[in-house]
């Protein structure tokens, strides 16, 4: 593929370990390394086969995560006479503060968000109509592991499905780009997966991938979801919207 996608909005190392502890419902004090390197490494594929930025150091937390599990697969030292220090001890505290200053980031945009209901930006009465009727459900919003897993998951499926015969077919992340906001223009909402539903090749999953990271990349949609690792959905950012060729 030689179409390069970076991301501003790029979330690192930490974040995904602590997704991963969140998601599999880990005491962050006595994590099971085994598991989530395994975990950790899966997501590391997946970033090097989209050719993303910034998996430096991704790699980096990988290494360490590997050096933790060898040093826990060693027998004690039986010469040693006061305990041994837990090899995930640095990188429990390390996760512990990095989640401290995220929740007290989350906490500040919180405050600036209720901040901003006090001073409301004068809007039109069309877009005031839509912003209600949005606002009947709470949506929260994803973040780029959580695509990751869809696009997993969308993988997944595809080796389960025979194959019957070869052709070559062209995808490309413009025309992707284009179906999935002329498919917001005809819903407001789309879920991640029906983008993938129907698809038998993994070049288009990917190239597909691509395309809604792109559009996150410019603000175009936003990635929401009901609860937390819920399905995914889609929506245009209202404060963003352009003009889309619709087909005739």
């Amino acid at each position: 593929m030689n179409y390069k996608l970076k991301l501003d909005v790029f979330e690192g190392p930490l974040d995904l370990l602590l997704y991963l502890i969140k998601k599999n419902d880990i005491d962050i004090c006595d994590i099971p390394i085994a598991n989530i390197t395994e975990q950790y490494m899966e997501y590391i594929e997946m970033m090097k086969l989209l050719d993303l930025e910034l998996v430096g150091e991704f790699l980096v937390m990988a290494a360490t995560l590997m050096q933790i599990k060898s040093r826990m697969l060693l027998p004690p030292d039986p010469v040693e006479e006061q305990e041994e220090e837990d090899p995930r001890d640095e990188l429990v505290k390390r996760l512990q503060e990095y989640k401290i200053f995220k929740e007290i980031a989350e906490d500040l945009k919180e405050k600036e968000f209720e901040r901003q209901k006090l001073y409301p930006r004068r809007i039109d009465e069309e877009l005031m109509k839509e912003l209600n009727e949005d606002a009947k459900e709470v949506y929260f919003e994803a973040n780029l592991f959580d695509l990751i897993n869809a696009f997993t998951s969308a993988l997944r499926k595809i080796k389960d499905k025979p194959v019957y015969e070869v052709r070559k077919e062209e995808f490309t992340v413009e025309q992707k780009i284009h179906d999935i906001l002329h498919s917001l223009l005809q819903q407001t909402q789309v879920l991640l997966t029906d983008f993938f539903s129907g698809v038998d090749s993994r070049d288009e999953i990917i190239v597909t991938f691509m395309a809604v990271l792109e559009l996150i990349r410019l603000n175009e949609i936003m990635i929401m979801q009901k609860r937390i690792f819920a399905d995914i959905v889609i929506m245009r950012n209202k404060a963003n919207v352009i003009p889309v060729e619709t087909e005739e």
